[in-house]
């Protein structure tokens, strides 16, 4: 856990103690650490040959908006400093850029609405999701840690921001992209199938505590 969520989550206990009261403080600790020690999730892993895609076919219905591609602390915090607002988010931004993860993120006027990522690497890779092969020697390349915020979903920005950042892929010479989606994210699902990808495998994956389980069963000629 980096220093930056420690701090959030104490700040959070301190206020739950004082506006709630210590009961609803254990309370919530409990459901807090029961939820993080254990998950279990199943998913989809996709495969996408990037190739030419016409941008109008996937503009957000949003106006007034902003992409910026981030790659490194420097760069997310001189945007802070401009007042670009990247609300609770901004916690995560720190690990993920230094582990050499691309962030890729769309402002509505100067407030986040959405954010993605780029892996070109193992390490960053792994960092970001549960870890389903990528073969990153031979031009392969992940997406992932996808996420909009409440108040702007449903205008297509998931949709946008993965047209970006594959066609982002394909000017450094990537000829694949891979990601991996929750079976039970129907919304995700429908975003994907837009890129008519291959559903290549389903992963199975479990976390205990510290330690993490997963099997990858291989959909192809299935």
């Amino acid at each position: 856990m980096t220093i930056n969520r420690l701090a959030s989550l104490l700040g959070k206990a301190k206020r739950i103690l004082q506006t709630e009261g210590p009961i609803s403080l254990i309370k919530k600790g409990f459901a807090f650490l029961r939820v993080r020690s254990f998950s279990y999730e199943t998913y989809y892993c996709y495969e996408h040959t990037l190739k030419e895609r016409d941008e109008a076919d996937f503009m957000p219905r949003i106006n007034d908006f902003t992409l910026k591609i981030i790659i490194s602390k420097e760069e997310a915090g001189k945007l802070a400093s401009r007042d670009f607002d990247f609300g609770p988010y901004f916690a995560k931004v720190g690990d993920r850029l230094d582990k050499g993860a691309i962030m890729f993120c769309i402002f509505a006027g100067q407030e986040l609405a959405h954010i993605g990522h780029v892996c070109l690497t193992e390490e960053a890779h792994k960092n970001l999701e549960p870890p389903y092969r990528v073969n990153f020697i031979n031009n392969e390349a992940s997406t992932g840690g996808t996420i909009t915020v409440p108040k702007y979903r449903g205008k297509g920005l998931m949709t946008y921001g993965y047209f970006i950042r594959f066609q982002f892929l394909k000017g450094k010479g990537i000829t694949t992209s891979r990601n991996m989606v929750a079976t039970s994210n129907i919304v995700s699902r429908r975003v994907m199938a837009k890129f008519s990808p291959k559903t290549y495998a389903k992963v199975y994956y479990l976390k205990v505590l510290g330690w993490r389980f997963w099997k990858e069963k291989s959909l192809v000629g299935s």
